[in-house]
């Protein structure tokens, strides 16, 4: 059986590349190890989470919101199982519309663990053992990744759980420890912190959110301490014990050393991050060279075998899924003969909490340390007329410009919808537009994106609200 392209991986990298592949002519196929297609993402992280952070951010809205709305109502209570419910139609909604769209554009799909025995061949192993070897000019590794391990810590996803276990709890626990303070951990805990769950958040670092804005991060951590959180950051997790008659006992201590101390938990959840999912793909015996568990790939995605390119969470760089789907379009747009390209200087990252944050380009802290002379621009959305309206006022958009030519470098806002918002921002610096292109553009009123203008009329101590 031989193809132009086979794409090993069918998540949101995986998926896009083939089906843009395909759109230019290429006769393409897929390989996934699951019974379904989209990836971690579709199945058990980015579209599950966002359906409970939907409908635990109701749950918080009704609970406490409502009565300074004037709407009265009985006492919410949550129906875990009708939750769930909905979790689960909206992954299938999601993958069964990707094996459509597989379907519709030609490509052929085979499900088993893929291996790469030779340049040029795929090696598909079924469930039951049996295999079959796709030819093909081209492949695209883009299998993902997975949770990674916390050292001496078993987990067993009933009460110490990775995002899955966590995303598919049986009840609400009354006490969840989050080890680690990144994305990942702070959403899931928001979710069972809006339903009752006592939340305590275990961070190596001395900070959360490790990676961005530090002036966004300490407000955001000022922000979910009101709403109950409770950190322990520069501590380390030494141990956890699971109890006889269930829930578990986390031993942790100072990171520069001191003394330990102990939590009680009903759940465990480990969210220190993720690592490469190549394990059985045979990369030592193709000859494919990796750096720390990742795919070193060079500015066109090649690895370094002729015809075997990588792109998404295998190769370097954020792992996002918006990543990996740009990838997915260069990567076929190239082995198509034609100039795909991604801009890694404009891709956004979101936090989908309440309230959301988002960012995009450089931080404050990256342009100090590369010497780079800049201007800032904040507006607080506590000025605005329609997050007043909405009672949504905590937060603000910080606008980072060139203190010579005025473009902008990089965005971060922490507020409503600051995940819409940023990508009015992220268009800005795709087209390398200043913060007096976005302060000059008219903004509809009253809307949460005044903000975001008031913000780059304050790069020049000029926003008009504040």
């Amino acid at each position: 059986m031989s193809y132009d392209l086979v794409v090993i991986g069918t998540g949101p990298g995986g998926y896009v590349a083939a089906i843009r592949a395909a759109q230019l002519g290429l006769k393409v196929a897929v390989v996934e190890k699951r019974a379904t297609h989209g990836g971690t993402c579709l199945n058990v992280g980015c579209i599950p989470s966002k359906a409970l952070l939907h409908v635990s951010a109701l749950f918080e809205e009704a609970s406490r919101a409502f009565p300074g709305l004037g709407i009265g109502i009985t006492p919410p209570r949550i129906d875990l199982k009708q939750m769930m419910a909905h979790k689960q139609e909206t992954i299938d909604a999601n993958v069964n519309g990707v094996g459509f769209l597989l379907k519709k554009n030609k490509i052929e799909a085979f499900q088993g663990v893929a291996s790469i025995p030779a340049t040029g061949a795929v090696l598909v192993t079924a469930a039951d053992g049996t295999t079959r070897t796709l030819e093909t000019r081209a492949i695209v590794i883009a299998t993902g990744s997975e949770t990674a391990a916390l050292p001496g810590v078993v987990i067993d996803e009933k009460t110490v759980v990775t995002s899955t276990g966590a995303l598919s709890l049986a009840a609400v626990p009354k006490e969840l420890v989050v080890i680690g303070a990144g994305v990942i951990g702070l959403e899931i805990g928001s979710i069972w912190k809006r339903l009752g769950a006592k939340v305590t958040v275990v961070e190596y670092l001395d900070r959360i959110l490790p990676g961005m804005d530090g002036e966004v991060a300490k407000q955001f951590q000022r922000i979910l301490e009101k709403q109950g959180f409770s950190f322990h950051l520069g501590s380390k997790v030494t141990g956890v014990e699971l109890g006889k008659k269930g829930g578990a006992t986390v031993t942790l201590e100072p990171a520069a050393g001191g003394a330990a101390q102990t939590l009680s938990a009903d759940i465990v959840l480990v969210a220190i991050g993720r690592r490469p999912n190549t394990d059985g793909l045979g990369l030592d015996k193709a000859g494919v060279v990796t750096e720390r568990g990742r795919i070193v790939i060079d500015d066109h995605f090649r690895t370094s075998v002729p015809g075997i390119y990588a792109i998404g969470d295998v190769v370097r760089g954020p792992m996002l899924a918006h990543k990996a789907e740009d990838e997915g379009v260069a990567v076929a747009e190239i082995i198509a003969g034609k100039h795909g390209h991604v801009n890694y200087d404009a891709i956004p990252g979101i936090v989908y909490t309440a309230p959301e944050v988002a960012a995009i380009g450089r931080t404050e802290e990256e342009l100090k340390e590369a010497g780079i002379a800049y201007k800032v621009g904040k507006f607080a959305f506590s000025a605005n007329g329609r997050a007043r309206a909405m009672k949504h006022t905590d937060g603000f958009v910080k606008i980072l410009a060139d203190a010579a030519s005025d473009r902008v470098l990089g965005c971060h806002i922490i507020g409503p919808h600051a995940g819409d918002l940023i990508a009015e921002v992220t268009v800005l610096m795709e087209f390398g537009g200043s913060s007096e292109d976005l302060a000059r553009t008219c903004h509809a009123h009253p809307t949460l994106a005044e903000a975001v203008k008031e913000a780059a009329l304050a790069v020049d101590k000029r926003a008009i609200h504040m």
